[in-house]
């Protein structure tokens, strides 16, 4: 059986994993962190997990990125393999997990759909095909409430288009004002907000006369809860490391 701790368990991901988890054969929620405890759920919720005594063989991280030093500190100091999800991560966040991925395995990821990394994958691919004439352009569309932009699966996107260039380009965060003419060395990311979207992404590469769009769509956060829950099977059977949806795809 895989015991799992499920940070962020109260939120809207947190529900989606309990019930992908629920059905699924051969793991259990065991404990869940939050900053309120939960008397409802049947297994134990932390505001404070030096309390908790359970015994957790993966950690899921869903939780919100203010939450995410203190859960990373209980997975580093008990050196439990955990899956991080939350996307708004500082430099230092960056630097903590860089370093306690010497020490224990971590699977940190911008977004945990498959189908995202496989489509990360095709662009990747493709960008150096494309690089002399296409300008590239990516828009990413998600619900009202989400706080950080742009979202963590644009850049991971722009990120593998600009690892299949031979000159990388930079990254242009919309654009207003008189003086707006795209250059030819940049990669535009517009985020748009509105109602209950739980994600799509488009990127564009626009030739002359032609056009090429890549989409993808999350039609609801299930999609994002059962990958986390096949990383968390993934990374249990790994060495110390900081891995990603991309070797698991190619594992």
């Amino acid at each position: 059986m895989l015991n799992i701790l499920l940070s962020g368990v109260s939120g809207a991901m947190g529900a989606n994993l309990q019930q992908i988890i629920k059905e699924a054969d051969g793991c259990s929620i065991v404990a869940g962190y939050d900053h309120q405890e939960d008397s409802s759920l049947p297994f134990p919720v932390y505001t404070d997990l030096d309390k908790c005594r359970e015994k957790i063989d993966v950690i899921i991280d869903f939780s919100h990125f203010k939450a995410f030093s203190e859960i990373f500190g209980f997975a580093s100091s008990h050196k439990i393999p955990i899956v991080i999800a939350t996307t708004g991560l500082s430099e230092d966040d960056l630097e903590a997990i860089a370093n306690g991925a010497q020490n224990f395995p971590i699977f940190k990821t911008a977004n945990m759909s498959l189908g995202i990394n496989l489509l990360a994958k095709a662009l990747k691919e493709m960008a150096g095909q494309l690089e002399e004439t296409f300008d590239i352009e990516i828009i990413e569309k998600h619900h009202n409430k989400k706080i950080d932009a742009p979202s963590g699966t644009a850049l991971l996107l722009a990120d593998a288009v600009n690892e299949g260039l031979v000159k990388s380009k930079d990254y242009i965060y919309g654009r207003h004002g008189r003086d707006a003419k795209r250059m030819n060395n940049e990669i535009g990311i517009h985020a748009i907000r509105g109602g209950t979207i739980p994600g799509e992404h488009i990127v564009i590469f626009a030739g002359n006369d032609e056009i090429i769009e890549l989409k993808h769509s999350a039609l609801s956060k299930k999609v994002f809860a059962e990958g986390a829950l096949k990383a968390a099977r993934y990374i249990v059977t790994k060495n110390s490391g900081l891995y990603d949806m991309s070797m698991l795809i190619n594992d």
